[in-house]
């Protein structure tokens, strides 16, 4: 089963030049809850990260996620 999650998060680390270590820092501050690379890091591999993880990892990284309606 291909883990969209972290090829999507490792994809716009690379884009914006973040490390795994920033985001868990920036993580910890925005969630108010402990966030280690590590940590962060087998949440993603697990595929366990939840929708409002996603939302805030976007947001560190400067992008917002949307619903588009698909055509056809």
């Amino acid at each position: 089963m291909v883990n969209h999650a972290k090829r999507q998060i490792k994809i716009l680390l690379f884009q914006e030049d973040f490390m795994l270590k920033e985001l868990a820092k920036e993580m910890s501050e925005k969630m108010d809850k402990v966030y280690s690379p590590s940590s962060l890091s087998h949440k993603i591999g697990r595929n366990s990260i939840t929708y409002s993880e996603m939302v805030t990892i976007a947001d560190i990284l400067g992008y917002e996620i949307k619903f588009v309606k698909k055509v056809g």
